[in-house]
């Protein structure tokens, strides 16, 4: 078989997983058909948006499935009408059984973690907000629960100190892209040795799981150690972004802002500690006081205004010595 003869599926929503898909297109493989989410209304004027993989299969003339109900019969049928032998998917809702059995060389998952770290909607941002130094990507067979089917490939990368979630992203999205096309390869040519997740476990370890993020979740809590928030900070941004409350004298809510970056955490040192949420500002730079140390704020965007720079804030902000987090 070779890759024109091969069909493919591919299943898929935001822009990481148009790269695995330009990437297929491009090098002739046989990409029969396209599923991605439903178009969704958007912004002010609510109108519907398509999705970044739906943009790119229009423009690119793939016949394209938008399903609300993956369990459909009509999609299903019309699913098999393709007689696809393999599906991809990257990026997308938990498929039913129905349909990852379906292809006779199977299903596989582009995922952003080095599986079985971080199963789950979120894997690089947990990667980030736990402070780890290393993250990559996994291509597994589907199985029912989600997350643990038997591994094809990985491949690893560092986390730089500095590095928020939106680097790590763009870096993934890249090396996945070519692993998408290793694998692809490697079941064309019947290489391909699946290993079970629960074999790559060592004693007593335990799968990490990396679920999907809430408002609360990016809620910053100025009693953690500074440590935390410094890595909290850089795997929410630029999205969703961790966010506060400057409050005023008596509790009085001031403004909300999100915090997008933040200076390395700078120790008490042998001065007393502040009270955590403690505000020290001057007209060009802001610092936070956390359980054990100062966050110097970067980058943030206070609630109806645009990101900018904390001097920029300053400029129209004023910090009144009542005010803290």
């Amino acid at each position: 078989m070779t890759k024109e003869d091969l069909k493919i599926v591919f299943f898929g929503t935001p822009d990481f997983a148009v790269e695995s898909l330009s990437r297929l297109v491009d090098g002739g493989y046989n990409v029969a058909a396209v599923v991605t989410m439903p178009d969704k209304p958007a912004g002010r004027g609510r109108q519907l948006q398509q999705s970044d993989v739906k943009r790119y299969a229009v423009e690119h003339d793939l016949p394209v499935l938008q399903p609300v109900s993956l369990k459909d019969e009509a999609f299903i049928e019309e699913l098999r009408s393709f007689n696809a032998q393999l599906f991809i998917v990257i990026a997308f809702r938990m498929l039913p059984e129905a349909v990852w059995q379906m292809p006779p060389l199977g299903t596989f998952n582009l995922h952003a973690s080095l599986l079985p770290r971080y199963r789950g909607a979120a894997p690089i941002n947990w990667a980030v907000m736990n402070g780890d130094t290393e993250t990559g990507v996994t291509t597994f067979f589907l199985k029912h629960e989600i997350d643990t089917g038997d591994v094809i490939q990985q491949r690893s990368c560092p986390i730089g100190r500095q590095e928020n979630v939106e680097d790590i992203h763009d870096r993934l999205m890249v090396m996945g892209a070519d692993m998408v096309l290793e694998t692809v390869d490697a079941i064309i040519a019947g290489t391909v040795k699946p290993i079970p997740q629960d074999q790559m476990l060592t004693a007593g370890q335990q799968p990490t799981p990396a679920p999907k993020i809430f408002k609360d979740t990016c809620r910053i809590d100025w009693s953690r150690p500074a440590e935390a928030l410094y890595n909290l900070i850089r795997g929410l941004s630029p999205y969703p972004a961790a966010w506060t409350t400057i409050m005023g004298d008596n509790d009085r809510e001031v403004t909300t802002i999100k915090v997008y970056a933040t200076g390395e955490p700078q120790p008490y040192g042998n001065s007393e500690a502040p009270a955590p949420g403690t505000i020290k500002a001057d007209r060009k730079r802001l610092s936070v006081a956390c359980g054990d140390g100062w966050l110097e704020v970067l980058s943030l965007q206070q609630s109806g205004k645009k990101r900018m720079d904390t001097d920029a804030f300053l400029r129209g902000f004023v910090i009144t010595p009542d005010m803290h987090c």
